[in-house]
């Protein structure tokens, strides 16, 4: 078996890149990208940066000052540093949200998104049709973004809180006009459960809430599922369960789904795939080294 890449000693000449959040300390990111600049053969060295949010300003400024090549934006701060970005790229504006700022020739920063690319990877060789969304937060907004992208016929987003959930269709009508809002939970006793119904019609699944999310505090999270057993029993076969959650691998979702003999996705994917589009970004390469960076990341995901 063929070592691992062993990554370039730290020097007086060593650039900077990073993932910004708070907490970051268990990101799979370093990880992933110090493998890659392992392979690409960069003076590089990337770094989890644990940032809290009234300090974010500064942060970005003093990064800057030190001709820092490029960060990855994490929760709580994808929203405020699309705010504090000198630039955005269309993408990001219309999400207003960015994953990734990138360096400019003049100072600052250009915020982008990669979740997007990151989210479609996987998907573009499957061929969907009709796309039901569950959860109506920040995570979806960049689903539904990318799912308009793929051309589908028909997206629904499902949300329980009917406040929230008008409120995320409205903002997407300038470039979603066909969403479709679907109440999460409104069936009552001797009614047609209107998430069932939307479910037997579709043919891929994207879970964007953290029902099923390992949880240090309640070893129980991980049985849980967004979709009951009922509902899921809806599903063809032929359909594909995508779930942005990959702690655990599977989630109760996916080993779900999988019972129907459904394809699934978990979200470890778009992880790799939106860091290798980012650091296509900050490294001006376009080939990268996507073989290391998932087995790092799956090594770091599976070890102590």
């Amino acid at each position: 078996m063929a070592s691992p890449p062993t990554a370039p000693s730290i020097g007086g000449g060593t650039a900077l890149v990073g993932v910004l959040g708070d907490p970051v300390r268990h990101s799979l990111s370093p990880a992933m990208h110090n493998a890659a600049i392992a392979v690409l053969g960069l003076d590089w060295a990337y770094l989890a940066l644990p940032v809290a949010a009234a300090d974010l300003a500064v942060v970005l400024r003093g990064l800057a000052a030190i001709d820092c090549r490029g960060l990855n934006v994490t929760l709580p701060h994808k929203q405020a540093a699309a705010v504090l970005a000198d630039e955005l790229t269309p993408l990001a504006r219309r999400l207003g949200a960015v994953n990734t700022l990138v360096r400019r020739d003049g100072g600052g920063w250009r915020g982008t998104n990669t979740d997007v690319e990151g989210f479609l990877a996987p998907l573009r060789p499957l061929g969907a049709r009709e796309a039901l969304v569950l959860g109506c937060g920040g995570s979806a907004r960049a689903v539904v973004a990318a799912l308009v992208d793929l051309g589908l016929g028909c997206i629904r987003v499902a949300g329980r809180d009917a406040t929230r959930l008008e409120s995320f269709v409205r903002s997407c009508a300038d470039w979603a006009p066909g969403l479709v809002p679907l109440a999460w939970g409104a069936d009552s006793a001797g009614s047609p459960d209107p998430l069932g119904a939307a479910l037997a019609s579709t043919d891929l699944i994207v879970n964007t809430t953290p029902v099923g999310m390992a949880s240090g505090s309640d070893p129980s999270a991980t049985e849980r599922s967004p979709l009951r057993p009922d509902q899921l029993a809806t599903l063809s076969p032929e359909a594909t369960v995508y779930d942005l959650i990959y702690t655990p691998r599977p989630t109760a979702l996916l080993r779900l789904a999988r019972g129907r003999g459904c394809r699934t996705i978990d979200g470890l994917e778009m992880l790799v795939q939106q860091g290798a589009a980012s650091l296509r970004l900050w490294s001006g390469l376009q080939e990268m080294p996507v073989i290391a960076m998932r087995a790092a990341a799956l090594a770091r995901l599976e070890g102590p």
